[in-house]
């Protein structure tokens, strides 16, 4: 491979890593490039200059999705030649499934220059759905110690308890190799609609199943909710409470992603995954290094004032050696937020979407 090549970036951006020691989860900045997978951390607001790690992609393996985290439903796994796993957590199911992509097709490239044929995981002549048993899908998806985790959920400003999200049915099938693709798993999961093994959960799920084809009777969705049958009691029945909490997260995600915020106290820079909703309109950021799937803060974006900050030197109010992409959220209770984008795109997309809420 030239050298020029080798160097080529093909992707860059946050992910959260789980030490190998240390179980712990750190958010780094990783950057893909033709033949490594490299990580660098952020310190005081600016990437450090010696990467922390490497990643060799020759004969790596890819699992995406990888679902034996509790409450980390985005992660996928890399295990190198030498067998040494690397579990990697995304901001978003899309983004997750684009970090996989964009690395296994790498790995790809990497075999065919070794002159080694390339042989695809999702055959779309092997579909594994003719003639499956759906009760036996059903009995896998029901395990407590391998089958779907339930959980609660927002729609609506309800909260339902002992239920689970399209996406995540999606995610389970594929993981555990019932379907090899996500379309598949759809054509599972609505037969499992269809035969009564699976029930509609909240205003979503409700409606495609009632306007929608039989083959669009099931949603890939994180926001379209889904339950076990009623005449299945071990796991608790669903529950709708409301909440202010709830209603704070009710509203529709309009854009997620990891971005670096001062604190307010101590004025240091952390990653955090930040969550744009809309109707109500409020923006949440979350601790990625912690299982809580509850979020660290947020605020109602109703009246808020946001501005760009200039780059050329450090503003007021902004600690440490900063890398800028800069912008400040004023709310309508004077509190003032400093926020830092990867990039300066990032950072304008950001601007533009929640001046849609204000």
């Amino acid at each position: 491979m030239d050298t020029d090549k080798k160097n080529t970036i093909l992707r860059e951006g946050f992910l959260v890593k789980r030490g190998h020691f240390v179980h712990n989860w750190k958010a780094r900045w990783f950057v893909l490039m033709p033949d490594k997978l490299l990580y660098y951390k952020y310190e005081g607001g600016k990437r450090d200059s010696c990467q922390r790690g490497k990643i060799l992609l020759k004969d790596c393996v890819i699992t995406c999705p990888f679902l034996e985290h509790e409450n980390r439903p985005l992660v996928f796994k890399l295990q190198t030649k030498n067998l040494v796993d690397h579990f990697l957590e995304a901001c978003s199911r899309e983004e997750r499934d684009e970090w996989a992509a964009d690395i296994t097709t790498a790995v790809d490239k990497l075999r065919t220059g070794d002159g080694r044929k390339v042989t695809s995981q999702q055959d779309p002549t092997g579909s594994q759905l003719h003639n499956i048993n759906l009760s036996k899908v059903l009995d896998s998806m029901y395990d407590v110690h391998n089958g779907i985790k339930m959980s609660n959920h927002v729609e609506q400003g309800s909260s339902y308890s002992n239920c689970f999200s399209g996406s995540e049915v999606v995610d389970w099938l594929v993981f555990m190799q019932l379907a090899l693709t996500r379309v598949e798993a759809v054509t599972l999961a609505s037969a499992l609609l269809e035969e009564g093994f699976l029930r509609t959960v909240g205003l979503r799920s409700v409606e495609a199943l009632r306007t929608a084809g039989i083959s669009e009777q099931f949603i890939d969705d994180s926001t379209a909710l889904y339950s076990f049958s009623d005449s299945l009691k071990k796991k608790g029945s669903v529950k709708a409470e409301t909440s202010l909490s709830a209603v704070e997260l009710s509203g529709k995600v309009m854009k997620r992603g990891y971005l670096l915020k001062q604190g307010h106290r101590r004025k240091n820079w952390k990653v955090r995954l930040f969550v744009l909703r809309s109707e109500p309109a409020f923006l949440h950021y979350y601790d990625p290094t912690k299982d809580d799937i509850s979020p660290a803060g947020g605020f109602s974006l109703r009246g808020c004032l946001i501005s760009s900050l200039d780059d050329n030197g450090v503003p007021s109010g902004v600690k440490g050696n900063i890398k800028g992409n800069l912008f400040k959220i004023i709310t309508q209770s004077d509190t003032h937020y400093f926020i830092q984008a990867p990039t300066h795109q990032d950072k304008m997309e950001w601007i533009d979407a929640i001046r849609e809420q204000t």
